[in-house]
Formats: structure tokens, C-alpha cells, sequence
């Protein structure tokens, strides 16, 4: 019974140091990956000019003329060179999960270069952390867009503090990008407000908003800043069964095999589970983090 306890508590330790470590680590490699895959997927995108323009109406089939896009989906590039910033996809949605893949666009405002507040939120400590230097931006910083409308150009107006907010300026068009205030236990967030630049001798760039898709859907809490989805809690315990599961089941074959077949079964099916638990308990922290 002591060994048998020793074990647990050991495995349960180096879980819990796994979790620390993918957070802090293996997550950024992921977030990465995702980003040159959603990257070359946009790229195809606006080439072919299929992007999304729009989100998704539910029971509205897509056509060319209302291209819509559904979470996950890249929507638009984002550059910031002061903070180095470069090429960056923002994918739709807000949720711990949209947001695992890099910055997310609300749903329930504009997209960004059209007509309106268009917010954008990104993670300041894990998967990769793509904001983490977010409240280093100061007034006068430009923020370049592009989505398959074109490209806008932005103007930092106004760093703030959720837990000190500052009047909301009355301009129409703006940007406003949102991460949480702090890299290990975040209880507010930070909102960097950015007007929208109507410069006419800026080239290529749009020199006045574009229209809005004229729809925008309900969003979840778990969509809101510092928001967490508690659905995942569900997950994370049928993974955390099936880690039970299978380290019992590679104990019974250490004792009926050798040790080192045993583990070579055993190992990669730990390490998947443990791969998938660590993504559903990554859900339940602030998506903002």
C-alpha cells in the first residue's frame, strides 16, 4: 500500500509539472504550428478572394457574395512593429479555445478596417503569449489590419486598465485589442483603444471604413474577457479517467510482461491522454492568460 501510494503521489506530481510545463512550453510550439498553418490557409484565401467577410448566420448556406466565417477560421493579419508584431493571424471567436490558436476577433462587433469598434483578443502568458507586450504600446503606435476587404491602419489613442478604466473616447471607428493585466494571476484586462486612420495619401489602405456584414451573433461567457469555458471541466474528468485506466492497465502488463514492452505500449497512450487532459484543463483558465 505505501509503494502503491508513493507511485500515485509521484505520477500525480509530474502530471501537475507536465500541465506547468505545456502551459509554458509545448503550448507555445502549438500555437505556432497553428499560426503557419492559418497563415498559408488565409494566404490561399485571399488569393483566391474567398476569405471570410462576415460571421457565420446560422441556416444561411455560404455563397461568394456572403462569404462567413465560423470559430477558428483566420479572418485577418494583424501588424504591430512596435511590439513586434509581425504578420500575426487573427482567427474568430474568443473562446480558451479559438484563442489557443492566436489572437481572436469578438463576433459580436465589426471586423477589423470596417465600420465601428472591431476588439480583438489575445493571450498574455500562454500559447505563445502573442500580446504579451500589449500594455508596452504607447499613444501614437501604429496597428495595420488586413482581411480580404483590405487594409486599415490604426492609431493607439489610449492604454488602460479594466480595474481603472478611462472614458471610453466617442470616436466611431476604432480597434480596441484586449489581454489580461498580469502574466501569472490576471484579474483584469487591458485595453488598448486605437482610432481608426482615414489618412487619403496612405496608398493601398482604405481611407474609410468598409461597411459591416450587418450581422452579429450572441456570444457565451466563456467568449467575454477573462472568460473560462466550464464545459471543459467535463472533459478533463473522462481524460483523467482514462489516465486511471491506462496506467492500471500498464501496471497489469508490467507484471504479466517485461518491464520495457510494457512501457513501450504503455507510453505513447499515456502521453496522448495526457496531451488531450492538458488541453481541457487549459480551458478552464481565463482565455485572456
Amino acid at each position: 500500500m505505501l509503494r502503491a501510494t508513493g507511485i500515485t503521489l509521484t505520477l500525480l506530481a509530474v502530471a501537475i509539472l507536465g500541465f506547468v510545463g505545456y502551459l509554458y512550453g509545448l503550448s507555445g510550439i502549438q500555437e505556432a504550428r497553428a499560426q503557419s498553418n492559418l497563415y498559408a490557409q488565409l494566404r490561399g484565401e485571399l488569393s483566391q478572394a474567398v476569405a471570410p467577410t462576415g460571421p457565420a448566420i446560422p441556416g444561411h448556406p455560404q455563397s461568394p457574395s456572403s462569404l462567413a466565417a465560423v470559430p477558428g477560421d483566420p479572418i485577418a493579419i494583424l501588424t504591430i512593429p512596435a511590439i513586434g508584431i509581425t504578420n500575426m493571424v487573427v482567427v474568430e471567436g474568443t473562446s480558451p479555445e479559438n484563442l489557443t490558436l492566436g489572437p481572436g476577433h469578438l463576433r459580436n462587433t465589426p471586423f477589423p478596417g470596417q465600420a465601428g469598434v472591431s476588439v480583438i483578443f489575445g493571450r498574455r502568458a500562454t500559447f505563445g503569449g502573442p500580446f504579451r507586450n500589449l500594455p508596452m504600446l504607447q499613444q501614437g503606435a501604429v496597428i495595420n489590419t488586413f482581411t480580404s476587404q483590405g487594409e486599415a491602419r490604426y492609431q493607439v489613442i489610449a492604454v488602460s486598465d479594466s480595474s481603472k478604466p478611462v472614458p471610453f473616447s466617442s470616436i466611431p471607428n476604432q480597434l480596441l485589442l484586449v489581454t489580461a493585466d498580469s502574466q501569472i494571476a490576471p484579474a483584469h484586462y487591458i485595453e488598448v483603444e486605437a482610432k481608426f486612420l482615414d489618412d487619403i495619401n496612405a496608398g493601398s489602405v482604405s481611407a474609410t471604413p468598409l461597411p459591416e456584414s450587418g450581422y452579429f451573433p450572441l456570444i457565451g461567457s466563456a467568449e467575454t474577457p477573462l472568460g473560462r469555458n466550464f464545459y471543459a471541466l467535463i472533459t478533463a474528468m473522462a481524460w483523467a479517467i482514462a489516465l486511471a485506466a491506462a496506467a492500471v492497465t500498464g501496471s497489469f502488463l508490467a507484471a504479466r510482461w517485461q518491464r520495457w514492452p510494457a512501457w513501450i505500449v504503455t507510453v505513447p497512450v499515456l502521453l496522448a491522454i495526457l496531451w488531450n487532459l492538458y488541453e481541457s484543463l487549459s480551458a478552464l483558465l481565463p482565455n485572456l492568460y
